[in-house]
């Protein structure tokens, strides 16, 4: 059966899933972005902006670009040559954001032996009381393989050294509980098509006061987040937004207010547990272990003699989108998002094409047993 585009269950670790009341904003006729109408939409964005960050008193950044925008603007803007950094890696985002944090900073790069592999909290502190950094660079949810750190721990270790932590939380925030505020995370990043459930193409920060003060005001140019912050204090700009993502992002924030922060994580973490246990009820191994897995993405390995391209194509003529695994895990895992406006009959009905195809492609499974779990 072919494709269709406008019809199928969409289970990626993001983008995610759109409500048609985000689809919609975006149909909105143009508005002038220095217009008193924008200004008031930008104010109501960065209000509730502090509320899924639960950081009030951070000041809160929206930029046209990607989750990898926002983290090369806090990297650029905090760190010069000479400057040391820790960054701890395990997965592909934990790459990313490392190499951004040793392209402008003196950084010393903890490295997990494989990814998703834990590294115990005694190496990192390890590093940083040797490293003594300006700032710890993490990637809080690692979705290329389903792996959450204990952020708030990793900041404790950070602040015992007087060091700044910057969480890539791009698919956390929104779907997990990331208390930025209470965890001293200096600065956290969000992407607006993960969690929070609107289209690709913007970029949150909530910056701290004390990340504020050791900024570099000159770095950049684009990417500079102190001109970012302060045009952001006055509901505005300091470039051409995206408007009608804007629109979109405004109604994705207004649905999780409305849904309640609290009940959508609740949410996101029940259909976690449920995905979990259909899986291995059905046979399949979680590729994280306990303790470390994330609630807004799961990766189960493959079992053996299934090709990765042909069991996600076979889905995918069944009208079921997931992903496959990236760079080192490439065909080894394959991933299923549970963020965003994602319900639970969506996720039953994917294991249901999940169990088919798997058993037409020879493997072994224990038909209807996840069927138990919804």
């Amino acid at each position: 059966m072919p494709f269709d585009i406008e019809d199928n269950t969409f289970l990626l670790a993001g983008p995610v899933k759109m409500h048609p009341r985000v689809l919609a904003a975006m149909s909105r006729p143009a508005m002038a972005h220095r217009d008193a109408q924008f200004t008031a939409v930008n104010k109501e964005i960065h209000e509730l902006l502090k509320m899924v960050f639960q950081a009030p008193k951070h000041d809160t950044v929206l930029m046209t670009g990607s989750g990898t925008a926002g983290m090369d603007a806090a990297a650029l803007s905090l760190l010069k040559k000479g400057e040391k950094a820790v960054a701890i890696e395990n997965g592909k985002f934990g790459n990313r954001f490392a190499k951004l944090a040793e392209m402008y900073g003196d950084t010393k790069v903890v490295k997990a032996p494989g990814y998703g592999v834990p590294i115990p909290l005694d190496t990192i502190r390890k590093a940083i009381a040797e490293t003594k950094p300006k700032a710890v660079f993490l990637t809080h949810n690692e979705s290329s393989v389903g792996f959450t750190w204990p952020l708030k721990d990793i900041a404790a270790i950070a602040k015992e050294h007087g060091a700044l932590v910057v969480a890539d939380c791009i698919t956390s925030v929104g779907g997990m509980d990331v208390k930025v505020a209470d965890w001293g995370v200096d600065v956290a990043i969000v992407g607006s098509q993960k969690c929070l459930g609107a289209p690709s193409g913007l970029v949150a920060l909530a910056v701290s006061q004390e990340a504020q003060a050791k900024m570099h005001k000159d770095a950049g140019y684009y990417l500079n987040l102190p001109r970012w912050i302060a045009k952001g204090k006055e509901a505005d700009t300091p470039f051409t937004p995206a408007i009608p993502l804007h629109l979109a992002f405004l109604e994705a924030l207004r649905i999780i207010k409305h849904e309640g922060l609290e009940n959508r994580i609740a949410k996101v973490k029940s259909q976690a547990d449920a995905t979990r246990a259909a899986g291995e009820a059905m046979g399949l191994e979680l590729f994280i272990e306990a303790g470390y897995r994330s609630d807004t993405v799961t990766a189960f390995r493959y079992p053996a003699g299934v090709d990765d391209s042909k069991f996600r194509k076979a889905l995918k003529e069944m009208g079921v989108v997931i992903g496959g695994g990236q760079d080192e895990v490439k065909g080894k895992i394959f991933r299923i998002g549970h963020m965003g406006t994602v319900s639970h009959v969506e996720i039953a009905g994917a294991f249901m094409a999940i169990e088919k195809t798997l058993a037409a492609m020879g493997a072994s499974v224990k038909k209807g047993a996840w069927s138990g779990v919804f």
